[in-house]
This record gives structure tokens, sequence and C-alpha cells, in this order.
């Protein structure tokens, strides 16, 4: 296809994904009579093209998931924006603007990487940096595409030859493993030109350490069960229009090293860390002095990395998300869409939890089993752990209150009086993720007439915050907290709804933590050892599963969350450090958008997401906290688990422009 052809013709090669009129609107800041040459002949062209690429991933719904909360609508909390996500009742059309989005900017990527050499007002070293990127956004479209559709088509790089006939223009859906080999090598790719670091003003631009992440994340889920030698139904279900699977049913533990071998490719560059706060010795309700963690006599006795013994785990945890840090002060930071995500950003999530008085919508809830996940100060369960749904060890949860004598002993910091002592003495990583009835929000300048500071919320029937006919409280009475700043209240604002008092956060799209995560997980599959190149191909790891090497993935974010390492036999045995390793992503990682994935791959969501939903009993007054606190199942959302919901639907109108894109399983094909 010639260079000369307009930006018409270029945006009618690939009608077969969206309409052409989509495509079209894609190039609205590039004059539509401007051919290819011309547009690469400049640089502020070149320039404005490349960023053309990057804007859909912070369009509503385009990057990490549907609207406020990406794609956290699991077992672990609850915004009744998603009622019918949670139940799946939704339809083949419902929230499809990442389709859209990644397929339009997986096009202007493509099209950049061929052309941007043409250039000259670039210099060679701009170039090879600019085409990394662009390199870097097509595949990360791709694998965002994969994890939430499964198996997508990978279009022809250089694009699509419009004069062809409908049907050869028609592409069928790669397998999983083609769709992450694919994206494991582009990202290899990139990362050969992508700097290690960026500075302020590109800190959105992706890194090396991006680029390896991302690869490790999708090897990761390669390995995981429901991709790795499924033999059940649906995967069986799971073909392309000439029936081939697209789900392998050969399992290969070789795909576990691999993850792990690409996880550790992250570590070895020697660039990221876990953020950690220094301790306070003194501080105020918005701040509050530092509480002493639990003294394990291993990591309480050492200093940061090595132990807890110097640090504020509370802080150091709250600060990574809540905007208390930039994004180049952010150690454990390795790719963000910045600030200025669109409608489905930070402060849009912020919105939903912030309780009335601080002109939030008061909605976001945390359901009682992810309130149960959370350790005790010590690393113990809390007593009647998820009792309610049957899983319980025989211990009842814990009964009172703290009283005004508790108070002025100093116990069970940070609570007030009246709180229940289900809360009590729980780790840090709670404190700074649930908002409990009579948590203490820290925000400055809550309201304009009164209570002008800090202040505990309430959620007991009757309340400010509590049940009501509005709609603007918490169905299970647990609010969220993580991602609030003190700062995100201001005196001056009176209206409910807006966002412009909330502080401006970085999207931690991807973090440290989470790769070390991924390193424990893998190695914690394997029963062989395994020689694995590097990225580079530099060096050859041995990758086995270690307990020493477990210990790098786990014991680093333990230390920073202020609780105790896991005993010797947890770490001697698989099955038990896997249920161990889910649960602590189930915590870490809670309300970043990983949850609902994680189940589906690890094919544990038939019988998770069927539980029961429990949550405190919201009918109750204060005059009956006991009752309040006492679990009770939310009858007015129904869980259940299709097994159609492993990916989700494509919207039926592709299908019919592409003629060989075939369904998922249990979705309709036409209209």
């Amino acid at each position: 296809m010639k260079k000369e052809l307009i930006i018409f013709t270029v945006g009618a090669m690939i009608f077969t994904f969206v309409s052409c009129s989509d495509f079209l609107e894609v190039d609205k800041e590039i004059k539509d009579r401007l051919t290819l040459e011309a547009v690469f002949l400049k640089r502020d062209y070149v320039e404005e093209w490349l960023a053309n690429a990057y804007t859909h991933l912070i369009d509503d719904n385009g990057d990490v998931g549907i609207g406020n909360w990406h794609f956290a609508f699991s077992d672990d909390m609850y915004n009744p924006k998603y009622k019918n996500i949670r139940e799946a009742t939704y339809i083949e059309e419902d929230y499809q603007n990442s389709w859209i989005y990644a397929y339009r900017g997986i096009r202007q990527a493509s099209i950049f990487i061929e052309n941007i050499r043409v250039c000259e007002e670039v210099t060679e070293e701009e170039a090879i940096d600019f085409k990394a990127q662009a390199r870097f956004v097509r595949a990360f479209y791709y694998w965002k595409l994969l994890q939430k559709y499964g198996p997508v088509p990978l279009l022809p790089e250089k694009g699509l030859d419009y004069t062809e006939t409908y049907i050869e223009l028609s592409i069928p859906r790669s397998s999983y493993d083609e769709c992450v080999e694919y994206i494991a090598s582009e990202m290899i790719l990139a990362a050969k030109d992508l700097p290690l670091r960026r500075e302020l003003l590109s800190i959105s631009r992706p890194t090396r350490g991006a680029a390896l992440s991302v690869r490790a994340k999708a090897l990761l889920y390669a390995a995981s069960p429901l991709m790795n030698g499924n033999k059940d139904n649906y995967a069986a279900q799971l073909v392309d229009d000439q029936g081939r699977r697209l789900l392998s049913e050969t399992y290969d533990e070789e795909k576990w090293a691999k993850a792990a071998a690409a996880a550790k490719d992250v570590m070895d560059l020697n660039t990221y860390q876990l953020y950690a706060f220094y301790k306070r010795v003194s501080g105020d309700l918005a701040y509050p002095e530092t509480i002493t963690p639990y003294d394990d006599g291993d990591f309480s006795k050492k200093n940061w990395p090595e132990g807890y013994a110097d640090i504020d785990p509370f802080e150091s945890y709250r600060s990574v998300f809540n905007g208390e840090l930039t994004a180049t002060e952010n150690p454990e930071l390795i790719f963000t869409r910045g600030q200025n995500q669109g409608g489905s950003g930070v402060n849009f999530m912020v919105l939903s939890q912030l309780p009335l008085r601080a002109k939030g919508y008061n909605q976001t809830c945390l359901t009682q089993k992810q309130t149960d996940a959370y350790y005790m100060l010590d690393g113990a369960d809390c007593p009647g752990k998820d009792m309610e749904i049957g899983r319980g060890d025989g211990s009842q949860r814990a009964t009172g209150f703290v009283t005004d004598g508790d108070i002025q002993a100093g116990h069970y910091k940070p609570l007030t009086e009246g709180v229940s002592l289900q809360y009590a003495n729980r780790e840090p990583r709670f404190y700074a993720s649930v908002a409990y009835n009579g948590a203490l929000w820290n925000l400055l300048n809550a309201s304009q007439e009164v209570d002008k500071g800090p202040y505990y919320c309430w959620y007991y029937r009757g309340g400010e915050e509590g049940q009501s006919n509005s709609g603007n409280w918490l169905l299970t009475g647990i609010g969220v907290k993580k991602f609030v700043r003190p700062t995100d209240t201001n005196d001056d604002l009176n209206t409910s709804g807006s966002n412009s008092h909330i502080t401006k956060k970085t999207d931690p799209a991807i973090r440290y933590a989470e790769i070390l995560l991924i390193y424990a997980e893998a190695l914690n599959e394997l029963t062989s050892a395994y020689q694995i190149g590097s990225w580079d191909g530099t060096i050859t790891y041995s990758i086995s599963r270690d307990a020493n090497e477990l210990k790098k993935g786990i014991q680093p974010i333990h230390i920073r969350a202020g609780i105790p390492d896991f005993e010797e036999n947890i770490y001697a045995n698989a099955d038990a450090f896997r249920k161990k390793l889910k649960r602590e992503r189930q915590i870490e990682l809670m309300g970043e958008g990983h949850r609902y994935f994680d189940l589906r791959r690890w094919k544990d969501a038939a019988e998770e997401e069927a539980l029961p939903f429990y949550g405190c009993n919201t009918l109750m007054t204060e005059k009956e906290k006991e009752q309040f606190h006492m679990p009770v199942e939310i009858t007015s959302v129904r869980t259940c688990f299709a097994e159609k919901t492993y990916f989700w639907p494509i919207h039926r109108g592709e299908l019919q422009r592409n003629i060989r894109l075939t369904q998922n399983p249990g979705w309709l094909n036409s209209y």
C-alpha cells in the first residue's frame, strides 16, 4: 500500500473491527487531508501522532477497566453502580469501549512504527525511543484486550489492504499462547531501546522496567490454570472459526518458570524497591504518630529494608496510593497513566468512597470476606474469620467495644471509644484501607459547617452516613479508605458530586509489589529446575522452587506491612504457600484491578464468587450496636458465578463486521 494514501484511506483499512467513523475520529488532531508522508516529515506532527496513540490509555473504559472501579467488583468490594456485573446480568453490548479504544491505539502505534524513520527533524536517538514507546503501547493494548476478552485477533503490523474482499479482511482469533508470545516478544524489543528511568515531564511514558513487567504479567497469566492444561468444557468451547482450541489443554510447568524468570528480569534491574516512610515520633489525627508494629523478635529488631524497626508501616502503605508521593518520588512505581486518567481515574474512585460529609458519594464498600482477609497485628487470623461462609476455624468473632478506659490506657490504637473490638489489633494495611464503623477518616476540613478536621465516621442506621433512602450509604457498613488522602476535602466546596476537591493521584498501573508476588507465585508451582535465559540473553537463570527465593517475593511486602514472616512450614509446603500467596494478593493489591482477574485465571471464581455476600447489619441503629456488628447475608445482591464470565463477551457488532471472529462461550453471537 502506498504511503500517498490519505488518512481517510488509512482509516478505512481496518473497518473490520470498528466503523470507519470511529477510526476517523482518532485522527481528529491531525488534518485529515494530510498524507502520511506529510505527517511524518514534521516533528510536531510526529509527536502529536505518538501522543494520540497514548490517549486511549486514559479514556473512559479504555485501559484497565470499567468506569470508576477498575474491575474491582468481585468478592472483595461492591458498588451499586455495577450490580449487573456482580450478578452477571450485563449483556454483550455493555462496557465495550475498551475493545474500540485498544484497537484504535494499536492502529495508531503500528502506523507510527512503520513511518517514524521518515522524519528528519527527529534525531536518531529520539526516533529509537519514540519507536520503542509505540511498540510498548501497541503490546500493552493487546495485553489489556487479552486480559479482558481472552484470545484476540492480532492485526498485521503493516495494516490491512482495504482493496481486498470483505472476507479476506476478516481475521480470526489467535490462541492465548500466540497472543502472549507476541506481547512478550514485542516487550523485549521495546525494552532494548527504552530507558531505565523517565524524567518528571515524561513520567507516564514507559521504561524498560514497564515493558519487562507487562511481559511478566502476560507470562504469569499464560501459566495459570485457566490457560494452562485446561481440559474443562469451557475451554473446549473456546475455539476459532476453524474449531481450533484457543486455550491449551496440555499442562506445561515450564510456563511458570518463564514467568518467574521474567519477574526476576525486573527485579535484577535494581531500579525498584518498596516505598517506606520512616517513623514519626509525633503527629496529629491526619498524620498520626507511628504505632509500633508487632514485636516478632526478627523484623522488629532490624531496620528497613531487612526489618520494620525504623519505619511506619501504616504511612508507608497509605502514601503509595493517596497522592502523598509524586510519580518521581515513588520507588515502587513501574508504570502509570499519570494523574489525567479521564473518567476512569483514581479521583473518581475516591469520590465514590468518600463519606457524604466529605462531599463524596458514600457508596463503595468492602465485603466482610475482604475485611476478614487482613491479618491481626501478629500475623494471625482474626477471630471468627469467614465463619459465616463455613470456613471458620471454630473461633468466634470478638465481642465488646472500646471503652474510655481503654483509650486513656493507650490500648487499641487507632480505635476510638465505641468501636467494635473486631477491628482491634489489626495489621497496619487494614487501617490504611478499611473504613470500618467508627473509623477515623484522616480528612482535613471535612465540612464547611462543622468538624473542620479528621473525624470518626459511623454507619449506624439513622446516622449521617448510615442507611437512608437516598442510596448514598454503604450496603455492608464497611467502607474503603485506600487511595484517600487527608487533603481530599476542601472547606470552600459547597456541592457534592465533583472531584475537584480530591488531590490528584498517580495511577498505580504496575508497581514493584506485584512483581515480587508474581515471582513468588510462579516459583511455588515448580517441581523441577529449569534453565531460562534472561530477557536480553546475557545470562541464564536456574529457576526452581526454593524457600529462600520465595522469601524474596514475600518478605519485603510483609516487612513494609509491619507483620511477621510466614512460618517455615508454609514455605516448605506448596499448597499452604499457594493459599497464603493468593491471600497476599487479595490484601496488598486490593482495589487495583487484580482480584476479578486473579479469581478467573486461578479458576477459583466459581467457588469464591458464588459464596454468600456478608456485611454488617446496617438496619441496626447505634442502640443496637451489638447486632450491627454481627455479620448478615446481603440478600439484595445475588451472588453467583456464571461460567461465561471467565472472559468478557465480544460486542455482537464486531462479530458482524469480522465474520471470522468467534464469540466467547456462553454469550450470544447475533442480535
